[in-house]
């Protein structure tokens, strides 16, 4: 390690690493346990993750926020691929109706950048910023063909030192490949047991390790020339091989090496010569065998990859730096971070560790237009002395998530394992919930979330109070968008004769607005106010105060409101009192909301 390194930075990042690979979430004690650390440290960092807003406290647990994503949103900005090639990966899936994902090299593994999925029974479970083994995926032969006998070393370090791949938890373990000679349960009569060696049961099309003069497989480089006699097949052991193949053809496949019924084609996306990332269309053994994926769809994949490559050819005008809905609220742009972190070291104490918000801050100083900085670059957009820029950059290039070349820094794929793939599968309702339960618990009141769903809308987050008298409503009812608060706010976003209405407009109750004329004007009034108050419209006696929820366009797609009997508060309290709560809480849902949604789109429901 070297001697400038950040301590508390290496121990915060292997805390973030240990939540992301525990799929978002894990108990303080199981920090402690998983990276070693003294619970007195686990709790310094976790109180310092949540005051940046990358962790929510949650009792004895802490969780993964959407604001993390911020950090691998700085590298995929600053990578300009899935903005300059996700649209095209998005319409071959559409053509092709397969899954279709970008991927980059990450060392030894590749890292999908891109997911582009169908929805079916049977569908593509990896997420963007997943590590996968380059030698079980159709991408990694194409990557390894680029690779140089240093990067050949460390994959084959790496194999004998992971035999099964327990260091890449998106897939699953492969089979132990080292066992006594006719033992164990891989072993000839043994059973089915996929992938592994004598008296396997391949299934139909399954790819075996290649094998050389005599049926014994291929020897891993620098053996031998053969294998160990009680060394059994296994998968990745025809990787070289493969690469050698797919650097001559122009493209590899996955039959079935990731686990069983997967097949996979792949195609690399060359910029300069080189390749810049790999489109890698993915299917079932229901659909297609893996010799049928190639035959059909390869002449479609070239197509879209030439697309591709003709985009990245092209000029586009860089967007200038711009940090808004980037950070938690009460945090600056990182330009203002040194004043920032002072200020939280100065109200937290020693519980707030100013070390490490400063090194996870610097990777949020990439960014478009911003792929490589030196030193002085990102001092400048961080606000941190040199010195301390300087050592956060040491500490992150020994940890693989920067390099730098000359007098530049470049973020790495790596950043995208910092929480990431468990966070790029989040929904509305999720990303909203611990700010409801905030403002349930502030006002004493139930509190929800809906979508538009045709001319009604869907409850798709509820959190209620425990009262004697409290509103009904369970998450998926559905009620007339018309005479809601929830469906005014949404209603009202909509152009002029586009908001979906019945053709009659029945009287829940008798202060139910029937009259199209008269709810026209009322949805012109919610819309300059920025909110709706419906009292009595839906059912005597209930009142309820909604607010719009946009995406990072400025949609309207969600709203919230609080909801309580009309004895509870009177509707100037509900405005005085409750509207500017109601608004903060809708502003913090799309803060996150922008963030989650910056390189995928985010599920309403």
């Amino acid at each position: 390690m070297p001697g400038e390194a950040v301590t508390p930075l290496i121990r915060g990042i292997a805390v973030l690493r240990r939540l992301t690979s525990a799929d978002g979430s894990s108990s303080l004690s199981a920090l402690e346990r998983s990276t070693g650390l003294a619970r007195s440290t686990v709790d310094r960092i976790t109180a310092t993750l949540a005051r940046m807003g990358y962790v929510r406290l949650d009792g004895r647990d802490a969780v993964l926020t959407p604001r993390l994503m911020e950090l691998g949103n700085a590298y995929l900005a600053a990578l300009r691929l899935p903005r300059l090639l996700g649209a095209h990966a998005d319409a071959l899936a559409d053509e092709l109706d397969e899954s279709v994902s970008l991927a980059v090299g990450d060392r030894d593994g590749i890292r999908f950048i891109h997911q582009a999925t169908r929805r079916r029974a049977m569908s593509l479970s990896f997420r963007i910023g997943d590590l996968l083994p380059a030698e079980r995926t159709a991408p990694g032969p194409l990557f390894a063909s680029e690779w140089n006998e240093e990067e050949w070393t460390h994959w084959r370090r790496r194999r004998a030192t992971d035999p099964e791949d327990r260091g890449f938890p998106a897939v699953p373990a492969r089979s132990r490949p080292y066992v006594e000679e006719n033992t164990g349960p891989y072993a000839e009569g043994a059973g089915r047991a996929y992938p592994g060696g004598a008296g396997t049961a391949y299934p139909e099309g399954a790819r075996r390790p290649d094998r050389g003069d005599g049926g014994t497989p291929h020897a891993e480089k620098g053996t031998s020339g053969t294998l160990p006699a009680n060394r059994l097949p296994a998968v990745g052991d025809d990787f070289e091989e493969r690469a050698a193949e797919a650097g001559r053809l122009g493209w590899a496949s996955d039959d079935q090496l990731i686990e069983p019924g997967l097949v996979a084609v792949s195609m690399p996306v060359r910029d300069g010569g080189r390749i810049a990332c790999v489109v890698n269309v993915v299917s079932h053994t229901s659909r297609h065998s893996a010799a049928d994926l190639r035959e059909t769809l390869l002449p479609r994949l070239r197509t879209a990859v030439a697309a591709m490559e003709r985009e990245l050819t092209t000029e586009h005008p860089t967007p200038l730096p711009d940090h808004a809905g980037h950070t938690a609220p009460g945090r600056p742009a990182p330009s203002g971070l040194a004043d920032w972190t002072s200020a939280s070291k100065h109200e937290l104490g020693r519980e707030f560790v100013e070390s490490l918000a400063r090194g996870l801050t610097v990777i949020t100083a990439f960014g478009e237009g911003r792929t490589e900085l030196t030193l002085t670059a990102v001092a400048q957009a961080t606000g941190l002395a040199r010195a301390t820029a300087r050592r956060a950059l040491i500490t992150l290039e020994h940890l693989g998530y920067v390099t730098a070349h000359d007098r530049f820094f470049r973020l790495t794929p790596r950043v995208l394992g910092l929480g990431y793939p468990p966070l790029s599968r989040t929904t509305l309702p999720e990303i909203a919930a611990p700010h409801l339960s905030e403002l349930s618990e502030r006002l004493h009141d139930s509190v929800s979330l809906a979508v538009l769903a045709g001319d009604e809308i869907q409850y798709t987050g509820r959190v209620s109070t425990s009262r004697v008298m409290s509103v009904n409503i369970t998450v998926g009812t559905r009620l007339p968008a018309y005479a809601t608060a929830l469906g005014r706010v949404i209603l009202a976003d909509l152009p002029e004769g586009q908001a979906p209405l019945p053709t009659e407009l029945d009287p829940l109750t008798p202060r139910t607005i029937t009259d199209p004329e008269r709810l026209r004007a009322e949805l012109d009034r919610v819309r300059e106010a920025g909110y709706a108050l419906v009292e009595g419209e839906l059912e005597q006696g209930l009142r309820s105060i909604a607010v719009p929820v946009r995406d990072r366009d400025g949609r309207v797609v969600a709203a919230v409101n609080v909801a309580m009997h009309s004895t509870r508060r009177t509707a100037e309290s509900c405005v005085r009192d409750v509207l500017p709560d109601l608004h903060a809480t809708a502003t913090r849902v799309e803060q996150d909301l922008r963030i989650a949604g910056s390189f995928r789109r985010v599920p309403l429901n």
